[in-house]
């Protein structure tokens, strides 16, 4: 098996460091974490060559961002990877929430059946980094170069040009457009002079790996004031190779410094375990982490030919798994976007779109992870009163559950008010609003094989999906053929209960028609379409006009 935390990457020199005048690119990446390693393998699958630039000859050390979410799980899927996530990781949909030693409620994150993937998987970040590695090195329109920091960056009309540092020296190079995917504490960021604004929280977290040989189901835990860790709360997750992520809070005094002493954390966890009956287990303590956290944003995610992606652009607290994730959908967003316009599909004006959806993200997640940070640690005497009732509440009334808030788990965004939406001139019910990402559902393939939706889509082009069969839904067809567009068209027929099943998510009657983007979120439905219709919402949805 791979010891993907001791990896260590050559060095190689490049052909452009030798260059008379530096080279000219396309599009570069900066920083090769799972943000900048989805970005670029999305843009080579749709044949954009990519120069990825990293300033480190590693992958990332201890568990870090854990929880992939179902949509990105999605994503993972369209890239040729997703498998090996799931494959390797710990799949989870219910959660126990407890306030003292005694459990209050309980939740199921996939109460409803017709999903390929799991509500969310626990998997330690450095894995998800070496399979998108992986997926890279078999790309050859990737070129991913260690060990290369940039160290400088000038804008000009028709692109950037980079300062790059490496072993040998400093070199130039030119590119189309840079997306900036190097993390909370963005370099180019500050090379440009901008910041990140928002509010810093006053509490401190001790984040544990542990290994232990304990049969404990596979459940997200999380105590309000337990009394093994009391005034203070404590989650417990399990992760592959029978690790699990334990996080303490510990208060603005604590000292991270001696926290971080497995002397000291031997005790919280000998405590926690003790209180769950596992008093005779044995654990060994791996990597560990004290952090403080902000909930904050750039004002703007674009700045001329740069892109800010993931924690550049963004930053959570970790309650609601919210930043990997939502860094991974901000690169599903961008990648097709950067490649229509590469290609002269698409006027510049639909980056603006990439910075406008993207940024409504953010603020959503903001929102709800600041929400989720202040019932977790309370900052006065009445916040706490009022968290306290409501967790006593929750015991016997189901509507005290919906006020709880031990970190509302991350979904897509439902961009509801994009510029790129086609508005509804027919009536639907439903979910699958233009905006919103396409829900999965089994469905069977022309040859009667069975499969599912997402994976029917096309991994680069705009999906239309048409429902039904009869004279409706040949009608349909025909209005999609009726222009040269690389268009791909999967049928969802209602023979079958899993057809039904699909038809009752998206609403849809014989001749229903669903265009989604590259992204596979919904542009555009219709009950019966025609083939102006289906060009002026893909002229929309490319920002033409």
């Amino acid at each position: 098996m791979i010891d993907y935390q001791s990896l260590r990457f050559d060095y190689k020199r490049h052909t452009d460091q030798d260059a008379a005048t530096p080279a000219r690119h396309p599009v570069v990446v900066v920083g090769a974490g799972p943000v900048g390693l989805t970005l670029a393998i999305d843009l080579a699958l749709r044949e954009i060559p990519v120069v990825l630039l990293d300033n480190d000859n590693t992958l990332s050390s201890g568990s870090r961002a854990i929880c992939f979410a179902k949509r990105t799980l999605e994503v993972f899927d369209r890239l040729g990877c997703g498998d090996r996530m799931v494959g390797k990781g710990v799949s989870w949909h219910v959660g126990r929430v407890f306030f003292h030693d005694e459990q209050v409620y309980s939740f199921d994150l996939l109460p409803e059946p017709g999903h390929e993937r799991p509500a969310f998987i626990n998997l330690q970040q450095y894995y998800v980094e070496g399979y998108l590695v992986e997926r890279a090195a078999a790309l050859p329109l990737i070129d991913l170069r260690w060990n290369n920091k940039v160290t400088g960056i000038e804008q000009n009309d028709g692109g950037a040009v980079l300062t790059v540092e490496t072993p040998e020296g400093d070199y130039k190079l030119q590119a189309g457009y840079v997306a900036a995917c190097d993390g909370s504490r963005s370099n180019l960021r500050q090379m440009l002079g901008l910041e990140a604004k928002g509010r810093t929280f006053r509490d401190r977290f001790l984040i544990a790996d542990i290994t232990m040989d304990a049969q404990l189901p596979t459940e997200r835990r999380f105590w309000f004031d337990p009394p093994f860790h009391p005034g203070q709360s404590v989650l417990l997750h399990k992760q592959a190779d029978g690790m699990w992520r334990v996080d303490f809070q510990l208060g603005w005094d604590a000292d991270p410094v001696e926290e971080r002493k497995p002397e000291n954390i031997t005790p919280r966890v000998r405590a926690l375990l003790d209180s769950i009956g596992f008093e005779g287990v044995q654990f060994t303590i791996g990597w560990a982490s004290v952090y403080t956290f902000a909930c904050q944003r750039m004002e703007r995610f674009r700045h001329g030919r740069v892109l800010f992606v993931g924690d550049s652009a963004h930053g959570v607290s970790p309650f609601g798994a919210r930043g990997a994730n939502s860094g991974v959908q901000d690169a599903d967003n961008l990648a097709w976007k950067l490649a229509a316009v590469l290609r002269s599909e698409a006027p510049d004006a639909l980056l603006d779109s990439y910075a406008s959806e993207r940024e409504f993200a953010a603020d959503e997640n903001i929102r709800n992870s600041t929400r989720a940070t202040d019932f977790i640690t309370p900052k006065s005497e009445v916040s706490r009163l009022f968290r306290d009732a409501v967790l006593e509440l929750t015991k016997r009334h189901a509507f005290a559950r919906t006020l709880v808030n031990s970190g509302r788990l991350s979904v897509p965004a439902v961009l509801r008010d994009s510029p790129l939406n086609t508005p509804d001139t027919d009536s639907f019910e439903g979910a699958m609003v233009p905006g919103a990402a396409a829900a999965d559902a089994p469905v069977v393939r022309a040859d009667g094989s069975s499969g599912w939706l997402l994976r029917e889509c096309h991994v680069a082009q705009f999906t239309a999906l048409v429902f039904g069969q009869g004279e409706a839904a040949e009608r349909s067809l025909q209005a999609l053929m009726a222009f040269d567009f690389p268009l791909h068209v999967v049928r969802v027929k209602a023979a079958t209960s899993e057809g039904e099943l699909a038809t009752q998510r998206y609403d849809a009657l014989p001749g229903t028609v669903y265009l989604l983007r590259p992204d596979q979120h919904v542009c555009a439905r219709w009950r019966q379409p025609t083939a102006a219709n289906i060009r002026a919402a893909i002229d929309r949805a490319l920002a033409k006009g």
